[in-house]
């Protein structure tokens, strides 16, 4: 009897194969996303990866539809001059927006304002000339700085929002550092449920800047 010939169907799986691939491709070409670009408040300093505010607001971006991965680019201890120094490697990344918070440390180490002002304008200015988003996040400083210093601190993120046009989140903490077990024991970073409050607050400022 003759034997029925089996259709080779490797040339069937090959194609499958190469058409899943260009899908994959696809679907990584169009992934959109957030950098939260900042220091030891963004980094989730003293918390898994995971606690981080930027991690939160990934969560809750994708519970409202949009799907953006959110990019975590906090380093403990930068000030803004580290924020001039690695604005170029965020727009290499070409997000759609950043979350700028950088200027805590400034404060803390007692910079010259004028210094931190010009840091700052300069990391914005790069970031809009490539076509960014920004939404900037400000902080302020203990009592314990003096009235007058701390005023002047917390006038840099309006004058910036204002010439630049921008949201402005002007305090980070805003409604959280009271909330028991929102801050750490050390009294400046945030806990992860305070992590989560920020992300939070920090939602409905971030979503006119974002496409669904």
């Amino acid at each position: 009897m003759k034997k029925l010939a089996i259709p080779d169907f490797r040339w069937l799986r090959a194609l499958l194969a190469a058409f899943l691939f260009a899908i994959a491709l696809e679907a990584g070409a169009q992934q959109k996303t957030i950098v939260c670009f900042g220091d030891s408040i963004t980094a989730g300093y003293g918390l898994d990866a995971s606690q981080s505010y930027p991690a939160d607001l990934e969560s809750l971006l994708a519970k409202r539809g949009f799907a953006y991965h959110v990019i975590n680019q906090g380093v403990s201890g930068n000030t803004t001059k580290d924020a001039v120094a690695r604005v170029h490697s965020i727009v290499s990344q070409h997000p759609e927006a950043v979350v700028v918070e950088f200027g805590g440390n400034d404060g803390l180490r007692g910079l010259p304002l004028d210094t931190t002002r010009k840091n700052l304008d300069d990391v914005l200015t790069t970031l809009q000339a490539a076509k960014i988003r920004v939404l900037l996040v400000g902080i302020t400083l203990p009592p314990n700085y003096g009235a007058e210093y701390v005023k002047s601190f917390n006038s840099i993120y309006r004058e910036a929002a204002l010439k630049h046009h921008l949201a402005l989140m002007p305090m980070i903490y805003d409604g959280i550092y009271t909330v028991p077990g929102a801050i750490q024991q050390d009294g400046i970073h945030p806990t992860a449920k305070g992590s989560q409050m920020i992300a939070d607050h920090m939602l409905p400022l971030l979503l006119p800047l974002l496409h669904k």
